[in-house]
Order: structure tokens, then C-alpha cells, then sequence
């Protein structure tokens, strides 16, 4: 009989397999663990690339696969979708029986999974809670799964201290750094010729990666801030070359897409993509002049990269960002003026934040000292006494 652990690993979005893969591949190396993969969400819907065939790219055959997105991106739709995501993952954990049940961030597909295995009983191991996004209702979402998990990998110390605020023990908590710097510093990356060929598109003499996510909570819609975004790139006009992502399937977020399709259909000098896959993604943000938009990536990876970021809105307040990033509203005037300034920074001596690449082996070595991790299942309210 097999003695490892069986680890379940949920994964809903490209983004976020870019960041858990790096874990995945450490846990298998270790020689402790059996690692199941499950896909969701995005990873599932043609629309959004149907990104489930990267993970199989990876190596790794999916355990299950469970279907949760509605063809809505209402409120209304996003809620059903949770709904379902639960119904999914019921059945889903019930057959695999994981040990543990591994997820990252704040997606509503992650909520849906960790709710069913809080009342099936399976531990939950959470990476990247902690964090602060005030622009999106990611950040209850975010922090709702970090009450319904039962370790804690923070990528830093000020998200380790929100967690402990929240009332989890400190000996649960290990701020590891984010893994999407691991996989970063290990990955080859393709080169200018190579990824023109790949891509079907020449660069220009500056060159941007813009992806534009819905800011959930703003007073201003997200179309409406997505048009200030492609009203700025006109502004910059066809000498700047443009390579956009699609959007996460967040309340609104076909809308962007529909956006930046149309936008990129009419100028020679913009190329859309619903996903890129993490070697061609992370080789654009490589070889670009800045990243633009509000995507996480422009925090976590892009400094590592010396690439600057025009971080846009709200989205992402409350996290640390480098000095590499510069900040703006969603105004059209505003993104211009901050782009031509991240095009004259010098990153060359940027410290990013998120960690030194050595997070998924500092993940591992917890897990495998954690010799009983159903007795993780029963925890209190950590409150630290005033002397």
C-alpha cells in the first residue's frame, strides 16, 4: 500500500497554474506526495482558451475536471456559478479522497472548492492569502477562504500578520514568497525572432503587455474604464506595439473581452489573445517596455523581469508593489502620461517584493514535517494576549 500523502491541487485560471505549477512540480520531485490536478473554470471554456491542455502540456493528467461557468457574467450568473462550482467539487473530492486539498488567491472557482471540502472534511492548504486588493470583491472572497483553510503560505510578512489578525495560529502561517517567481527564474524564455514567428505579429520600437481585469467594487464601471485604457493606447498611437490577454471571467469581464477584440480587429499594431500560455506570456512581459493594466502578474513577476508596470485603478490597491511600479487612475490622460514614464525607468536595480524564486521547496519542507494533517481539521481562535 502506498504510503504518501495525496495532495489535490484545484486550479480555475492560467494565471494561477502559472503559479501553483512551480509547487506541483516540487511536490512530485519530493518523492512524498501523490498529486492530483484539478481543473475549473477558464481552464474548461473555449472562450477563455480552453488552458486545461497547458497543464497536460505540463505533465500532469487532470483528476477531474468540473464544469462551473455560466455563459452570464452578471452578478446573478457569477453567484450561480459558485453554486454549481460546489455541487462540482462535492462529487469531485468525494471521489479522489485527497489528504489535503491545495488552492492559491481569491477566484469565486476556488471559494466554490474549498466550501466543499470544508464540510467533507479535507484540510485545506491556502497560498497567497492575506493579501490586500481593495478595487475587487476578490478580497472577502480572498479572506472567506482563508477562515475555511488550515495552512498558510503568505508570499509576505504583511499578509502573514493580516492572517494572523483573522484569528489563525501563527505556527500554521509560513511566509514562503510567491511561486510564480519560482517558475520565473527557471524557466527559458524565447526571444524576440522566435516569439514574432510564434505570434504572427512585429514588434514595434516600444511594445506593451496589457491585460484589463473588472474592478468589481469601483464607482466606475468596467467598460467604462476599459475604454479610458484603449482611448490612452490610441493616444499612443501605431508605433507602440500593443499584446493583450483576455480578461478573467469576472462580473462583466465578456464585455472587456468584446472590448479589446474589436479594438485589436481594426489596427494592425494590436494583437488580442485569450491566453498566451505562461512561456510565451512571461517572454512578452520579458521583452516589452511595460506592462499595462491591473493584472497581479505586473506585481509578482514583472519586477523580477526588471520590466516596469502601469498599474490602472483600484484593483490592486493594498498589496506591495516595487518601485517599478507606477501607479494610475483609469483616465485616459492619466495611463499616456504613465506610460511614457514607465518607458524612461531604469529597473535595472528593482527588488521585487514577492520573494527570492525558493518558494515552492519552503512549501514542501512544511508539508512534509506536518506529520498529521487531519489533526489540522479542529482549530480555535488564535488571539494574542496583551501582556
Amino acid at each position: 500500500m502506498d504510503s504518501k500523502r495525496r495532495l489535490c491541487i484545484v486550479t480555475g485560471s492560467r494565471a494561477e497554474w502559472g503559479l501553483l505549477s512551480p509547487v506541483a512540480d516540487a511536490l512530485r520531485a519530493s518523492g512524498a506526495f501523490l498529486v492530483d490536478v484539478v481543473a475549473t473554470g477558464m481552464h474548461l471554456s473555449p472562450e477563455f482558451g480552453m488552458t486545461a491542455a497547458s497543464i497536460q502540456q505540463d505533465g500532469y493528467e487532470l483528476a477531474e475536471k468540473v464544469e462551473m461557468l455560466l455563459s452570464s457574467d452578471s452578478g446573478v450568473g457569477v453567484a450561480k456559478s459558485v453554486g454549481l462550482g460546489v455541487i462540482g467539487f462535492s462529487d469531485a473530492l468525494a471521489r479522489l479522497s485527497p489528504d489535503m486539498v491545495m488552492v492559491l488567491g481569491d477566484r469565486f472557482e476556488i471559494l466554490s472548492a474549498v466550501t466543499a471540502a470544508l464540510f467533507l472534511r479535507i484540510p485545506v492548504a491556502h497560498l497567497c492569502g492575506g493579501d490586500v486588493t481593495e478595487g475587487a470583491f476578490d478580497d472577502s472572497i480572498r479572506h472567506s477562504i482563508t477562515k475555511m483553510s488550515h495552512v498558510h503560505f503568505p508570499s509576505n510578512k504583511d499578509a502573514a500578520r493580516r492572517i494572523i489578525c483573522m484569528g489563525e495560529r501563527p505556527d500554521r502561517v509560513f511566509v514562503v514568497g510567491s511561486p510564480g517567481v519560482d517558475h520565473l527564474l527557471r524557466l527559458k524564455l524565447m526571444g524576440r525572432e522566435a516569439l514574432e514567428m510564434d505570434l504572427g505579429f512585429q514588434f514595434r520600437p516600444r511594445n506593451i503587455l496589457a491585460t484589463f481585469h473588472p474592478e468589481t467594487l469601483a464607482d466606475v464601471s468596467p467598460v467604462d474604464q476599459c475604454a479610458e485604457l484603449l482611448a490612452a493606447i490610441e493616444t499612443l498611437g501605431p508605433e507602440v506595439g500593443v499584446i493583450f490577454t483576455h480578461p478573467n471571467a469576472d462580473t462583466q469581464g465578456r464585455a472587456l473581452l468584446n472590448m479589446t477584440e474589436a479594438f485589436a480587429s481594426s489596427r494592425e499594431n494590436v494583437l488580442a489573445r485569450s491566453s498566451l500560455g505562461q512561456l510565451r506570456y512571461l517572454s512578452v512581459m520579458n521583452l516589452c517596455d511595460a506592462v499595462v493594466g491591473n493584472s497581479s502578474s505586473g506585481l509578482y513577476e514583472a519586477p523580477s523581469l526588471k520590466t516596469p508596470t502601469v498599474n490602472i485603478g483600484g484593483r490592486q490597491a493594498g498589496r506591495p508593489k516595487a518601485v517599478s511600479v507606477v501607479d494610475c487612475p483609469a483616465e485616459r490622460t492619466a495611463i499616456v502620461s504613465a506610460v511614457r514614464k514607465a518607458f524612461d525607468l531604469d529597473c535595472s536595480d528593482v527588488v521585487n517584493p514577492y520573494g527570492d524564486g525558493e518558494a515552492s521547496g519552503r512549501i514542501v519542507r512544511v508539508l512534509r514535517e506536518m506529520q498529521d494533517w487531519q489533526s489540522l481539521l479542529c482549530k480555535g481562535f488564535y488571539e494574542e494576549l496583551e501582556p
